[in-house]
């Protein structure tokens, strides 16, 4: 599939890769079509659409507990699921992220973080691949995120910072009380 935007739209965005991946963005959310599809959509750097299967009841229960505890422990900022962010390799979306106020201002009137949210977390599925993810988290390091953290099938949380993105750390510096299995 080519990319969602025609010749004239990708001229004037090209350039720009925030702008490109907007442009695109855009037009997949506004699709009516495609919010009926039950797959999770992101884009790659051309534009073009990456489906995935629906997760299991198991992921989106994982991402409600790692909301609840982030509200909890975090009172000044914004959690978000589903969480998109442009990169240099297209929209990405996080299963889970919290951003400071700063960030999430923003992202107002826009459809998704030109910069990363501060924690940005990915819960793994059996779908997801080794090099997938570890792109995944380097994207969101580039694009600003101070941690990433990866939840495993059965719940444990390996925490990843921007200082030594390939070295997991014991715990979460921004939600220090947030436990290594959820």
């Amino acid at each position: 599939m080519s990319t969602v935007l025609e010749a004239p739209e990708q001229a004037a965005v090209i350039h720009d890769r925030h702008a490109f991946n907007e442009a695109v963005w855009d037009k997949l959310v506004a699709d009516p079509e495609l919010a009926r599809l039950p797959y999770r959509i992101e884009t790659d750097e051309h534009g073009q659409i990456i489906m995935s299967p629906p997760p299991a009841p198991s992921h989106g229960s994982n991402q409600s507990e790692i909301v609840y505890r982030l509200r909890q422990s975090i009172q000044n900022g914004k959690v978000v699921t589903e969480c998109p962010i442009s990169t240099r390799k297209g929209v990405k979306a996080a299963d889970v992220a919290w951003c400071s106020r700063e960030i999430w201002d923003e992202t107002v009137g826009r459809s998704f973080f030109r910069r990363a949210p501060e924690i940005c977390v990915e819960v793994l599925s059996p779908s997801n691949t080794p090099s997938e993810i570890a792109e995944k988290k380097t994207l969101y390091f580039e694009e600003g995120a101070r941690e990433v953290w990866l939840v495993g099938e059965n719940g444990e949380v390996e925490f990843f910072r921007s200082s030594a993105p390939d070295a997991p750390v014991p715990a979460s510096a921004i939600c220090a009380d947030f436990p290594n299995r959820i």
